[in-house]
């Protein structure tokens, strides 16, 4: 079991040669798209080499030396926030609280990424700054709605990068590119500063190409602030920090029951069944579950009344700025507007339902093991048919937020050419568990 704690990487002696060789590095890939906002490289040098100042001074700082990219709908100071719409881009006065925390543990920000638009969708394609092209495979979406923070971890410029993960727009394209992507329990990492896409079901995520790294950040981030009514933490005794065990007996890993994994990309199956299999060979019992009920919930987010809180937060900006929005957002959003109420309360309904099943399910396992997603999609069919591609993408990942769970989004194989992912989720509060219990399968991987 690891410590994060203790989790130590190598800190640069030179700021400005090591600033350098990581812009050198992303200039080399042609990703330019990955960046609403790229700060100077000389302010970036300037800053670390100040945090590694502070550091030989003594002053503790866990993440000195890290440098990171932060999701376009999460506030920067200096650097205008659009959330993907340069007509709604506005001037932040102060950090959201998550950057800021980062930035007072010594990490320093290298910009604004790319995303779909309002982070509305799973796909990377929608927004005015550029489709967002896969890290290295130019022919093939980078996932969204977190799309820029996934290829400037994935090309090797951030050590690690927010996004945020409302219906998996931080697993998708971490598990696109091979990536760790930590979707934290609701409300752990508060949103203070953050445009909100669904309010009560918007979570700020990590991606990284490290899990230690990424839990690290979590932990740094997390902690109840003022500015967030829906920020909470952890129950007493049930620390979500990495360490929280199963005890002495093995893990129990629920799977789904035979066909209900659905249509996967060509050898996707194959590549499950292997994970399940070094699930197994680490001492964890496998156990069948039956997991329509969650595929039920997933449909809810954007079948149901639960869109008309995306409305809630943008509808009016984009009723008032119809030529300024993308066509497949406005039509998601927009068409949100005419929900009525009794809907909303009929789903609500239908959830609590949904929320006693899982709770049922998970007093008989540690963790769910799905697939992330469901296929890795080329930007031309997103272009031939933009809903019902995206519309796959989260079969596996809309329900957690929903249902109030923690997930965890990990590498499992390369098919293809390209990377298989696989997420292990958990009931709230249990982010630490689903840390240690990828960390035995990734030991027995290496």
């Amino acid at each position: 079991m690891t410590d994060t704690d203790s989790l130590t990487f190598e800190v640069p002696v030179d700021a400005a040669a090591h600033v350098a060789s990581r812009y050198a590095r992303f200039a080399a890939v042609d990703r330019a798209e990955a960046f609403i906002t790229l700060r100077p490289e000389a302010d970036v040098a300037l800053e670390l080499n100040a945090v590694l100042a502070r550091r030989r001074a003594g002053e503790p700082l866990p993440l000195a030396g890290l440098l990171f990219a932060v999701k376009g709908n999460i506030d920067i100071a200096g650097i205008d926030t659009t959330a993907g719409c340069p007509a709604f881009a506005y001037s932040p006065a102060a950090d959201a609280t998550v950057v800021a925390r980062l930035r007072a543990a010594g990490a320093v920000v290298l910009g604004s990424t790319n995303l779909d638009q309002f982070a509305t969708g799973l796909v990377g394609t929608r927004s005015p700054y550029g489709a967002m092209r896969h890290a290295t495979d130019p022919t093939r979406i980078s996932g969204g709605s977190s799309s820029g923070s996934a290829v400037a971890v994935a090309t090797g410029f951030a050590d690690f990068a927010l996004g945020t993960d409302t219906a998996g727009s931080g697993r998708v394209p971490a598990a696109f590119h091979g990536l760790v992507g930590l979707k934290p329990t609701k409300g752990w990492v508060p949103a203070t500063g953050v445009v909100p896409a669904c309010r009560t079901q918007d979570v700020v995520s990590v991606m990284s190409a490290s899990l230690d790294m990424a839990s690290l950040v979590v932990g740094i981030m997390a902690g109840v602030d003022a500015g967030d009514p829906l920020s909470r933490a952890a129950p007493a005794g049930d620390a979500p920090g990495v360490g929280g065990g199963c005890g002495s007996r093995p893990a129990r890993i629920g799977v789904p029951l035979p066909g209900q994994l659905g249509e996967l990309a060509p050898g996707w199956a194959a590549a499950f069944d292997a994970a399940v299999e070094r699930h197994r060979r680490a001492g964890h019992e496998i156990v069948e579950v039956d997991v329509q009920p969650f595929l039920d919930t997933a449909r809810m987010l954007y079948e149901g009344a639960f869109v008309a809180e995306r409305y809630a937060a943008v509808g009016e900006f984009i009723d008032a700025h119809p030529g300024e929005v993308d066509p497949t957002v406005q039509a998601i959003i927009g068409g949100a507007r005419e929900i009525p109420a009794h809907r909303l309360y009929r789903d609500l309904e239908r959830l609590e339902g949904y929320v006693l099943v899982a709770a049922g399910v998970f007093s008989g396992v540690d963790a769910l093991l799905l697939p992330t997603t469901v296929q890795h999609p080329t930007l031309a069919a997103v272009a031939a048919d933009p809903l019902g591609v995206n519309g796959t993408l989260g079969r596996f990942t809309n329900f957690a937020n929903l249902l109030d769970l923690a997930a965890l989004a990990i590498p499992a194989g390369i098919v293809d050419g390209l990377p298989f992912g696989v997420q292990l989720v958990g009931p709230a509060f249990s982010d630490g568990r689903l840390a240690d219990l990828a960390r035995d399968v990734l030991e027995v991987s290496a």
